[in-house]
């Protein structure tokens, strides 16, 4: 009966540090996924402007050569 005991508390003692290092992990990860994902946005952003600006640009250029002619 004895024994038994000694079992849960060991087992009891080895999951709690386990438990820690799960967390420290988590947040270290979760720091980097959100800073791939800042970094997923600024490219996203920077390609839609410039496909806006070549859209707009391309816009007023045919624009300008339909008055003109």
């Amino acid at each position: 009966m004895n024994k038994n005991d000694q079992d849960t508390s060991l087992f009891n003692t080895d999951s709690a540090p386990n438990k820690n290092l799960d967390a420290d992990k988590i947040k270290t990860t979760n720091i980097n996924i959100l800073l791939n994902r800042v970094r997923l946005n600024q490219k996203r952003t920077l390609k839609k402007r410039i496909v806006f600006s070549v859209i707009l640009a391309g816009l007023v250029s045919s624009l300008a050569i339909y008055f003109i002619i």
